[in-house]
């Protein structure tokens, strides 16, 4: 194997590596964060909307 060969082949190894840590980091229903932070942002999405839609008169 050539050098460069050898070079391509660790790169590949290391974006597959680092593809992998990043996928690993992305949380989803198993992650434990703040909830509390969650329901708020979701409840002032709801409002928001709420608001956009009656002044708008789209309802």
């Amino acid at each position: 194997m050539n050098s460069s060969a050898r070079v391509s082949a660790r790169a590949a190894a290391t974006t597959a590596e680092i593809a992998e840590y990043v996928r690993s980091r992305t949380g989803g229903p198993k992650d434990n964060g703040p909830k509390i932070l969650e329901h708020l942002a979701g409840w002032t999405l709801v409002v928001v909307l709420a608001m956009f839609v009656s002044q708008t008169g789209l309802l």
